[in-house]
């Protein structure tokens, strides 16, 4: 079964630049989750939202390729049933002509 979280919003303090550090900035993140279903074994979409929304709000990274292996680390360990896991993270406001991303794919 898979998971898609497309255009997860909000604002976090992330960056090694100096307002970055001050004031928080908003990131968007889609996430693609490969898992192991059965009717008494799911994830519950909401609960992953909330949870990668928590993790970046409260952990204030300065790379976001440090919060991208960060949140790989934490979702697999709270849905142990993750067999693959996709995750981009944008930063649409920090540069005036684009957006900026990483992205990285996750086996477990």
């Amino acid at each position: 079964m898979t998971i898609l979280i497309e255009n997860l919003t909000f604002e976090c303090i992330i960056g090694i630049l100096e307002h970055e550090r001050l004031t928080a900035q908003k990131v968007v993140i889609d996430c693609i989750i490969d898992y192991d279903y059965s009717p008494n074994r799911f994830i519950n979409y909401a609960d992953v939202a909330d949870h990668i929304t928590h993790s970046v709000q409260t952990k204030h990274f300065f790379l976001i390729e440090e919060a991208l292996e960060s949140l790989s680390q934490s979702l697999k360990e709270k849905f142990t049933s993750i067999q693959t896991l996709s995750l981009t993270l944008r930063k649409p406001d920090i540069l005036a002509n684009c957006t900026v991303a990483v992205q990285e794919r996750f086996n477990f």
